[in-house]
């Protein structure tokens, strides 16, 4: 919807668990492979925890191995902003969602070339997942087609 605004509010940051709060809030990372999105299979959206703009979708998810959550690319290139993280004495592209300026994770050059090469390897505790069947109730609805266009495809 062209009208939705998304934006990081003290109430959203309330509702965030403490690992949510950490990992978003304070640059955290979680541990890999003890996450619910690793492995994850449904199809549907990711959107941001804190401000609710859409991110990924399962579409472009693919299994890295590497214990978080891997997507080829975001939804919205705008939504995600890359910037320049030299902490833990490495050179790293961190990813954050532009509008609740969630610490997401990190993109890297190492994904399947056939997706573009890119692997964002996010943080399950910065993502809400909207299965597709929801979409329309959770006011997404302008994603639905996304997921028809691939069923059309598979046929």
């Amino acid at each position: 919807m062209a009208n939705k605004t998304y934006a990081k509010t003290p109430e959203a940051l309330a509702r965030l668990t403490p690992e949510q709060y950490r990992v978003t809030q304070q640059n955290g990372t979680e541990r890999p492979f003890w996450n619910p999105f690793h492995d994850f299979k449904g199809e549907g959206l990711y959107v941001d925890v804190v401000s609710g703009e859409p991110l990924f979708t399962s579409l472009d998810k693919f299994d890295s191995g590497c214990g978080w959550p891997s997507f080829a690319r975001p939804l919205v290139d705008e939504h995600v902003i890359e910037k320049t993280d030299t902490s833990h004495g490495m050179r790293r592209v961190e990813v954050r969602s532009a509008h609740g300026d969630s610490h997401l994770g990190h993109v890297f050059t190492d994904g399947p070339p056939e997706l573009g090469g890119l692997r964002y390897c996010i943080n399950s505790a910065s993502l809400r997942f909207i299965p597709v069947a929801d979409l329309e109730a959770e006011g997404y609805g302008e994603y639905r087609a996304l997921f028809d266009a691939d069923e059309t495809e598979d046929n």
